[in-house]
Parts: C-alpha cells; structure tokens; sequence
C-alpha cells in the first residue's frame, strides 16, 4: 500500500495532474486527492484548476462536466465501469420526447445526467443548490425535473412550485428510504440524522409526514453541506442517511464524534470501481479520457455555467 500511494503521488508530481475525489470514494482515494467534495464543489475545482490533467476519483457523468467545463485539460477515468443508476433512467431521446409534451417548459436536469441529457437543458443542479437555481426561475415558467424523483419532490416541497418530475431514482438512496427511521431513532436517541435530498425518505421528512418518523434532529444536506453542518454541530453522534464512503471523511472530520450509517448495505458499486491500482494506471498511462464531442458539449455549457453560478 506504501508503495503504491508513492508510486501515485511521484506520478502525479511528473505530470502535473490534480486528482479529484468525490466523497463516496474509498477511503486510500480521498487521502491522496487534492480536492474531495461533492459534484459541485468538484466542478468548481476542474473549472478553476491549472493542472493539464485532471484524474477524476467517481463516475462517468462527472468526467464528462469536468471534460466540458475544461476542454483543454485532459480528463482522465481511473475506471470504465465508474458509471451511474440513477443517471442512466434517462438518455437524450427520452428527454426531447418528454419536452415535446411540454412545448416552453424550463428543463432542469440534475448534474446525476449524461453529456447528451445535459444539452438538452436549460439548467444544471446539484443537490446543494437544485432550490436555489429552481427559485431563480420565473415564477409562471412551467418547470421539467429530471431524473430523479426523490430530489424533485424535496424541490418542490422547498420552493411550492408545480414541477413535472421525472420517475427516475438512485438505487442506493432508494433503498434507504425502505427503512425503519423509527427503529433507528430508538437505537440512536441522541444522534443527529443527516439525510440527502435522493433518499426515498427525504420528502416525507420535509413535509412532516408521520410516514417514517417525526423529524426530530433531522437535517436534510447534500453531502457538501453535511460536511459544513458536522463541523458546526456539537453533537457527538450522528445517524448519515448516504453512500457510506462519506463517512470516512467525517471521521477525519470530527475523530471524537460517532457515526452510523443509516444502512452499512447504501455502498454504490459504480463509486467503488475506483482504486489505487486503477488511479495508479490513469496516471502512468494516461488513461481513459473522457471527451465529450463538441456540439454536445457547446450545447452543454450553459446549463452547466449556470449550475456553477448559482452556490
């Protein structure tokens, strides 16, 4: 192991790259990549970095934006398999067909959407900031969400707007809202319960249905906000309601407080295809680069600029 993270870092060094790593990734990734953070605060990095080389530690639908964000930069996928459930509920035909039915409507497509999906967007969002960029859209503007569900009706709880939504989901957020908040509640009474806005449980939660449980100490965070809350908490235990690699930073974060998983089961297969072996591999042979084709990602940009104005 040692020998591999020197190995890695010597590399990085020689080719002047800059590794980003999303907060689901395993925990040897996060400790060598200069950046961990969500999908935006990611973004934020590939826009902003003056690295040739951007080595992307998550999955398919990140390296394209980083890719289209930074044309010039050289954008590498430790792994092909890196890919996404929730992202591929939708595809670009699915998206014009639906537009169709909605002739005028503002598309607003979560940054969990292929390159193509995204150009056929007028806004891109992430989880931390999806009510924000949806409240800056004229108020008699017939809005379209996609893909998933679960997010889009936390967004419509948020901000009362009727918003069509499409019937999409993220496999590992899905299955947490099948579980029993009331016997976790009872397990954990003094814990602080962080949830994201993709769990099945999310918009109960924020419309105070008695569904799952009452919502005592209960925070609903994208995972970048999560981070910021646990610093500011003097809570010492907390009940995390996501993929489970977060939870390897929040210990980093906080070494004195507990936390627990809402399920040990909420792994993302797709987020752990990526390993030292393969990080090693992108950088020493430069593989894969992810390239979005240019009338895809001029298409592309704007919904994305957008998504990076609006924090």
């Amino acid at each position: 192991m040692k020998d591999l993270t020197r190995e890695i870092l010597q590399l990085k060094k020689e080719k002047k790259a800059v590794i980003l790593a999303h907060n689901y990734m395993i925990g040897p990734v996060q400790d060598l990549a200069d950046f961990v953070g969500d999908s935006l605060g990611l973004s934020q990095q590939a826009a902003a970095t003056d690295s040739p080389i951007i080595v992307f530690c998550g999955v398919h639908f990140m390296a394209e934006t980083a890719s289209i964000i930074s044309p010039h930069k050289k954008v590498l996928l430790p792994s092909l398999d890196a890919g996404c459930s929730l992202a591929a509920t939708i595809d670009g035909g699915q998206l014009r067909r639906w537009k169709a039915q909605h002739p005028g409507a503002a598309v607003v497509s979560y940054v969990n959407t292929t390159a193509e999906v995204k150009a056929e967007s007028d806004y891109c969002v992430t989880s931390s900031n999806a009510v924000k960029v949806v409240e800056s859209i004229p108020a008699d503007k017939e809005i379209l969400f996609l893909p998933d569900r679960f997010l889009g009706g936390y967004v419509k709880a948020m901000t009362g707007r009727p918003i069509h939504i499409w019937n999409g989901a993220c496999h590992v957020h899905e299955k947490i809202g099948d579980l029993s908040f009331a016997d976790k509640e009872k397990e954990y009474p003094n814990a602080e319960f962080l949830i994201h806005p993709e769990c099945g449980c999310s918009s109960s939660c924020m419309l105070k249905s008695a569904a799952h449980f009452d919502c005592k100490n209960v925070h609903i965070f994208s995972t970048e906000g999560m981070i910021r809350h646990v610093e500011n908490s003097d809570a010492g235990e907390f009940v995390v309601a996501t993929e489970v690699g977060i939870l390897h930073r929040l210990r980093k974060l906080k070494p004195d407080a507990d936390f627990h998983p809402m399920s040990e089961k909420s792994v993302c297969e797709y987020m752990k295809e990526i390993t030292l072996e393969n990080l090693r591999d992108a950088l020493l042979y430069e593989r894969y680069e992810v390239k979005v084709p240019e009338d895809i990602a001029k298409r592309a940009r704007l919904p994305i600029e957008r998504m990076l104005a609006i924090v």
